[in-house]
């Protein structure tokens, strides 16, 4: 299995890239999003993958961030959902917001992607609602998780760079929202520990987070908080 990607970006089409990891190219798939976070041709690049096996085919797709990735992996899980639905959803929507969507069981807000229709959604909505928690706690990017090595440096030594170089990122990557990611997995975590149940704590968290895209995690929490207070 091939599960992450580090090397230059060689050629961009409209849906996917073509990736040159130490003289082998693969040509990996992304979401709208993904494409748009990924640098220019020549520079380097990472990508965590999932890699689709057919009798007749065999695709790579790719992805910023876990949570991406395992949403893909849960996404085409469901029946009638595969790969270009899939990638549909976290292009309208992307990580962040499917997690919402499905948290909070709005299965209009899936319906809006290109392709898929009212029961469709109302399936995906059913079948993953218990899923959510555990793919909300995932934060960061790819860039992140490599803990600051220079990609040029992995690239050309196959080594991580030392620990002191800080990570170069582009501009479109400073762009990627992990910190409201990383914002969401501390809230759930608190609320777990406070003896939340993960569906309720997910519920809650996605909510605050769609009301306040830039709240901190203290936010979350406080405002998670009052959503799950007894009313009256």
């Amino acid at each position: 299995m091939i599960g992450k990607l580090t090397g230059r970006l060689e050629y961009r089409a409209q849906d996917h890239v073509l990736i040159d990891v130490r003289g082998v190219g693969y040509i990996v798939y992304c979401s709208d999003r993904t494409m748009a976070a990924l640098p220019g041709v020549g520079e380097a690049v990472a990508l965590y993958t999932e890699l689709l096996v057919r009798e007749d085919l065999m695709q790579l797709f790719g992805f910023t961030s876990l949570a991406e990735k395992e949403w893909h992996r849960l996404l085409t899980s469901v029946q009638g959902v595969g790969a270009k639905v899939s990638l549909a959803i976290l292009s309208a929507l992307g990580p962040d917001g499917v997690s919402r969507a499905i948290a909070l069981g709005d299965w209009a807000a899936v319906k809006a992607a290109k392709g898929v229709g009212p029961k469709t959604a109302q399936r995906i909505v059913l079948d993953l609602k218990d899923k959510a928690p555990g793919v909300m706690a995932m934060g960061g990017t790819v860039t992140e998780a490599m803990d600051g090595p220079e990609l040029d440096a992995v690239v050309e030594t196959g080594e991580p760079a030392p620990a002191a170089k800080p990570a170069r990122k582009n501009k479109k990557q400073q762009k990627q929202p992990s910190g409201a990611a990383a914002a969401s997995a501390g809230a759930l975590s608190a609320l777990g520990n406070l003896g939340y149940g993960p569906s309720d704590a997910a519920a809650a968290v996605a909510e605050a987070a769609a009301a306040e895209p830039e709240a901190g995690e203290a936010e979350l929490i406080r405002a998670a908080l009052r959503l799950l207070a007894p009313k009256g």
